[in-house]
């Protein structure tokens, strides 16, 4: 298995854009599976110049309805050859904003519809036998998944991100989980992948963990269960913030990450 990540806040070298967002590419088992497609076209032009063709894909996935995972989308509608699946929750149509205005999806339903074939699923959708859509993640511990990171623009009620959700693969040795920001928590998707996985194994994390904004107890609890998963590797990128990096960079399994990174398995 091949996962390259496609764009992030950071990059490998100069020669890769950056931004605010992020879109990894997933090649297992003859599947090509974009998950999340950044705020702009970055994503693009970064694998042009990895020499990867994202125009045959099989699956497009989206971790959760923000701009900065689905805002590319858009773009990839003209480069494709086929008319490739979607996958996502069912509520990634929510409207969103905040102090700075929306925040959502800033493609409707109905265009995207229109170049897609969507699979809406708020259970897990298995791809393969090896390879799951978690769906809509169980928030079961006591202090993830409980923030609000906006408003619904037309309730007028708390974004807690009920459509947040990350992709599980299978491996001889365990599972590797790939998240977009990890609203849900990073914790509660582990525990959901080796439940729906039937593996009491995680291998590898990649994507963002949403901790920017976390206190420095919450940056540690989730440091110390982290630990006691003994990752191979751990990619902790995007929303995960300085602080909680420069925490998790005590941990023998922190990676380095950044667009222009190729990691095999």
């Amino acid at each position: 298995m091949r996962i390259t990540i496609l764009t992030d806040n950071s990059s490998i070298n100069n020669s890769f854009l950056t931004e605010h967002g992020l879109s990894v590419f997933i090649e297992k088992d003859n599947r090509k599976i974009l998950f999340d497609t950044g705020a702009t076209d970055a994503f693009l032009d970064n694998a042009k110049k990895m020499n990867l063709d994202l125009s045959g894909i099989d699956y497009v996935m989206l971790s959760h309805g923000h701009d900065d995972h689905s805002g590319g989308l858009k773009y990839l509608f003209n480069y494709l050859k086929t008319r490739t699946k979607i996958i996502a929750c069912p509520d990634i149509f929510i409207p969103r904003y905040d102090a700075d205005g929306e925040f959502g999806i800033p493609l409707s339903k109905e265009q995207i519809e229109e170049n897609l074939e969507p699979i809406y699923s708020s259970e897990p959708y298995f791809l393969t036998d090896d390879i799951v859509f978690l769906g809509k993640i169980p928030r079961n511990n006591h202090f993830e998944g409980k923030t609000n990171v906006g408003w619904n623009s037309i309730t007028k009620e708390p974004d807690y991100v009920i459509d947040d959700s990350a992709l599980a693969i299978k491996q001889n040795d365990g599972i590797v989980v790939i998240t977009g920001c990890s609203h849900s928590g990073i914790l509660n998707i582990c525990d959901y992948a080796k439940k729906i996985l039937k593996t009491d194994k995680i291998i590898s994390i990649i994507g963002g963990l949403h901790l920017k904004d976390s206190t420095i107890e919450h940056i540690k609890t989730t440091s110390i269960y982290l630990k006691e998963l003994n990752l191979k590797s751990l990619y902790a990128c995007h929303c995960t913030g300085l602080l909680a990096q420069e925490v998790l960079k005590e941990h023998e399994s922190f990676k380095e990450t950044g667009a222009g990174l190729e990691i095999n398995f």
